[in-house]
């Protein structure tokens, strides 16, 4: 009796330090995983029953998938900077290839940055903040990124489009004489060397070997994969599925482009493109080749996480900085602020939370106090996003009623509702207007902006852009930066 006395007086006196020590570890991690130019259209989880993506549409069954998240600003540069540091590009003028700080100032804190003066470990592996695809890759370098925002950072260097293997060049190549071309085309290659040897095999690698070494401290891991970014570029079993043959792309409407502005036409075009139809087929198949590459390695860093048992204790969200055009109204890539490229595949897993799907409106630039709230941190006063938690916790909820983004150095605008989207080019839109209705068009066919049946939609829909402009302009976070200049 003495001796288990001597015990329970021991357990007592030691139960504050192991009291401290198991709340450390139950400090929740955060996984945040970016795919590149990754369209909702092409994930099996929002519809499409071509492209296999087994490994998301797992997450996303155990996540809260959001069906109506949209970019800030459909380019990598811009859209990242946004989502990293929690604020419109409007509100700072952020629209080149930077990383943000450049607009912010050294003392605001990046998502990351928040997470690091929290005690977390914090990591970056490839492209979160801007990296030239495939240019920075190729060289293995860190293009715009923050520095301050990481413990740690890591590059990954691969060949990309000059990749041993198969090629060819399905973008201004009419004729077929060029079998590869760097730089932002569309250069497909079935690769004949190993996943490893390529840009997310590497990551995901690296991604696993981190989870391993950290993962008895709390750690923000944020994951960059640059696939489905052109050139695309995958293990040449991933094209298997995908005989471009079979591919079937979106119907051409005749004199699609005659009622929206010249700007409202995107830079990538089947015409200017000089695209055929068997070109278009192999875009799509290279496409969804690269798609279900980048869903397997999201597989290897998830099961990670499950073989060290983190997955009970670790928030997991994946998303990609933009949407991309595949064809439709014969748009390719991104830039334009139509759904296919401004629309996101956006996933958050949380523990506690009940898995479901919402359509509340929602943007990459909630990501920053969803975060930060899911851990129990106070919220920075000077970011603009709003917290997910509410949706986290009830899938009917709603957290917004629109949505936001700006493109073409910012002066071209979408407010997205639930019935219309609305495009307006320049402030005073000379340039022109878009306006669809999503109930009746939601492939966004027919403009109504011209008709006189939709003026009074019309003037709505202006105001409403006004009253957002006015609010992302009047941050405190732009008032410091301006007076700064």
């Amino acid at each position: 009796m003495r001796q288990i006395r001597y015990i329970l007086i021991l357990l007592l006196a030691l139960s504050p330090l192991f009291s401290f020590s198991q709340g450390k570890k139950s400090k929740p991690n955060v996984l945040l995983i970016l795919s590149d130019d990754l369209t909702t259209t092409a994930l099996g989880s929002y519809g499409n029953q071509v492209v296999q993506t087994p490994y998301l549409d797992q997450l996303a069954a155990e996540s809260v998938q959001f069906d109506r998240a949209y970019a800030q600003f459909p380019v990598c540069g811009p859209s990242r900077a946004s989502m990293m540091f929690g604020y419109y590009p409007s509100a700072t003028e952020t629209y080149g290839y930077v990383s943000g700080r450049e607009q912010v100032g050294p003392d605001r804190l990046s998502l990351a940055q928040w997470f690091k003066n929290q005690g977390y470990y914090t990591a970056r592996v490839s492209k979160i903040y801007h990296m030239g695809v495939p240019g920075d890759i190729e060289k293995g370098v860190d293009g715009a990124d923050d520095a301050a925002s990481w413990t740690e950072k890591f590059n990954v260097k691969a060949p990309e489009w000059q990749a041993p293997g198969k090629a060819e060049l399905v973008q201004g190549n009419p004729d077929g004489s060029t079998a590869r071309k760097g730089g932002n085309v569309m250069t497909i290659v079935q690769a004949s060397d190993s996943e490893l040897d390529h840009a997310d095999g590497m990551a995901a690698a690296k991604a696993t070997e981190l989870i391993r070494q950290h993962k008895k401290e709390p750690f923000f891991l944020a994951v960059g994969l640059v696939r489905p970014h052109v050139p695309f570029v995958a293990p040449e079993k991933y094209f298997i599925p995908y005989p471009w043959q079979q591919i079937v792309p979106p119907p051409v409407v005749e004199n699609d482009w005659a009622d929206i502005p010249e700007r409202g036409i995107n830079y990538v075009t089947t015409k200017n493109g000089q695209m055929s139809y068997a070109q278009k087929q192999k875009a799509i198949a290279g496409y969804y080749a690269s798609v279900s590459f980048m869903d397997a390695q999201v597989g290897k860093i998830l099961q990670t996480l499950k073989e060290e048992g983190l997955e009970e204790n670790t928030i997991v969200v994946f998303a990609s900085d933009h949407g991309f055009h595949l064809g439709e109204h014969d748009f390719w890539m991104k830039v334009s602020l139509h759904e296919e490229s401004v629309q996101v595949p956006f996933l958050i897993k949380a523990p506690g939370m009940k898995a479901g799907t919402s359509l509340s409106f929602t943007e990459l630039v909630d990501l920053y106090p969803t975060l930060v709230d899911l851990v129990g941190g106070k919220i920075p006063g000077n970011i603009q996003g709003k917290s997910l938690v509410p949706v986290l916790k009830d899938t009917q909820a709603q957290v917004r009623d629109m949505a936001f983004s700006v493109t073409q150095n910012g002066n071209t605008y979408l407010v997205r509702t639930d019935r219309w989207a609305y495009i307006q080019y320049d402030e005073d839109a000379k340039s022109g207007m878009e306006l669809f209705d999503m109930y009746q068009d939601p492939k966004q066919f027919t403009n109504l902006a011209g008709l006189p049946e939709y003026a009074d939609t019309l003037a709505e829909m202006q105001q409403r852009l006004r009253d957002k402009l006015a609010e992302v302009r009047d941050n405190d976070l732009n008032k410091t930066y301006r007076s700064a200049k």
